[in-house]
């Protein structure tokens, strides 16, 4: 079920864009329990195993118990893998799930585009002249910024020229092309502005049967593995960044004379 899963997502373009939607709703999660949720459970959103509702303050509802589907989770002290249930949000309730949402001249929004710049591996340049956000160039091996679009224009761009800078990584990948890598790219763009709220438009999925034509469900599903990999890393270190600081007591109590 996950080999077909995972052969309709590289071979049918509705099927790649729920893909990627459903792995900025749920960036934790392996493209290949992506495609478990998808092929079971068509409408699935937000998903998770009892223990993991649980932890986020929510539980399944008794009419929703035997409507389960299955994907796979840690086995009993982090060994291995087994077959667990898991439930969309909408077979659950209790306490309100909340995203963060980047907005245009916010303060998380300015952390959020300093964090994916700092995942740069390629020096990081000022182009005022470029008419777009972002471009990474292969043959200088730098990444030009244009800081005159808006945030969250800039935060689609840089991210999907990020990836190309990491992909390339710093020339070493001599089998680096930016048509063989854009739609990588361009997917982990998708996959952290639907994480953040941050619309853009999805990428051009015209070649996807002939990028992804002759290649076996194992090597689709390591390059899958590699763009979520790498989309998740950025995700958590964003919400890192951008969450509030925690409540700490005052300064040092002063002792009385």
């Amino acid at each position: 079920m996950q080999d077909a899963g995972i052969a309709e997502i590289a071979s049918n373009p509705e099927a790649y864009v729920k893909y990627l939607e459903l792995q900025g709703d749920n960036p934790s999660y392996s493209p290949g329990n992506i495609a478990l949720a998808m092929f079971q459970k068509p409408d699935v959103t937000l998903f998770g195993t009892r223990e993991k509702w649980k932890g986020m303050g929510r539980s399944v509802k008794d009419s929703e118990a035997g409507k389960s589907f299955q994907i796979f989770s840690r086995g009993t002290f982090g060994k291995g893998y087994v077959l667990a249930p898991a439930y969309d949000i909408s077979q659950t309730y209790g306490r309100e799930i909340k995203t963060e949402r980047l907005e245009n001249g916010s303060p998380e929004m300015e952390k959020a585009l300093a964090t994916v710049l700092n995942y740069s591996v390629a020096p990081v340049v000022i182009d005022e002249g470029m008419d777009c956000p972002a471009y990474y160039d292969a043959e200088k091996m730098e990444l030009a910024v244009n800081p005159g679009f808006p945030d969250n224009e800039a935060f689609a761009a840089i991210a999907a020229e990020v990836a190309h800078a990491r992909m390339h990584a710093k020339g070493v990948n001599a089998y680096y092309t930016r048509a063989e890598c854009d739609l990588d790219a361009q997917s982990i763009s998708c996959i952290l502005c639907r994480r953040f709220g941050v619309e853009r438009d999805m990428p051009d999925l015209s070649r996807l049967g002939e990028l992804y034509g002759g290649w076996t469900v194992p090597e689709v599903r390591q390059a899958l593995n590699s763009v979520q990999d790498m989309s998740k890393k950025m995700v958590k270190s964003i919400e890192r960044n951008i969450a509030p600081p925690e409540h700490t007591r005052g300064g040092p109590v002063k002792r009385p004379e």
